[in-house]
């Protein structure tokens, strides 16, 4: 692909670098944005700067969030006892939209994968057992997406909090085997929420 300009070559470049955003793509979005009025585009790279300066993890439940706590974790109308374990955010906004989960978050920030090298010391694994021995939490609920990894990471945790006072349970498998959570449809999602079962029977699947 030639470019008649320097400077629209290294926009599409470095558009092409999103994932999912081949070059043939960052070339039509860059020339969607050239042909909007100026003060769109000057929003648009403001706020991409924006979220990149500004933007925070909450500190207790790491999802991302504009303040040190997020919305969530604050809100008095959340069920404080229940925490749910997810891995990223995405899977947050996934289960927040099914409106059937009132507790609070864990954002593991990924799962295992020997493969990857990804380990149980590169996730926020430490913090949520610290967060348990408060005897605040009453239920745990594993909501990974069902893959290999993710039963992996489950089965870690679970491990590792055996001997707290804490109920255990994941969501249920109405969600195909190797799917990807944030790919769920949001009534299989809620459905698999509310009709969350024991982690321990799951490991007899």
């Amino acid at each position: 692909m030639e470019f008649s300009s320097k400077l629209l070559e290294n926009a599409v470049n470095e558009m092409s670098q999103l994932p999912g955003v081949g070059k043939r793509t960052a070339l039509r979005l860059v020339l969607h944005l050239l042909r909007q009025p100026k003060e769109q585009s000057l929003l648009l790279a403001n706020a991409l700067q924006k979220v990149r300066e500004d933007i925070n993890f909450c500190k207790s439940c790491h999802n991302i969030s504009d303040k040190e706590i997020c919305e969530i974790c604050s809100n008095p109308m959340r069920n404080k006892s229940v925490i749910c374990v997810v891995e990223d955010i995405r899977d947050v906004m996934a289960i927040e939209s099914t409106g059937s989960f009132r507790g609070l978050y864990h954002v593991l920030g990924g799962k295992i994968s020997p493969i990857d090298g990804i380990g149980p010391q590169d996730l926020n694994i430490s913090s949520l057992v610290d967060k348990l021995k408060t005897g605040e939490v009453k239920e745990l609920i594993f909501a990974m997406s069902p893959t290999m990894e993710g039963d992996t990471t489950n089965f870690y945790i679970f491990k590792q909090i055996q001997d707290f006072d804490i109920k255990t349970s994941t969501i249920a498998r109405g969600i195909a085997a190797g799917n990807e959570l944030e790919y769920t449809d949001e009534v299989t999602l809620g459905r698999s929420i509310i009709d969350r079962i024991p982690f321990e029977s799951s490991l007899k699947l």
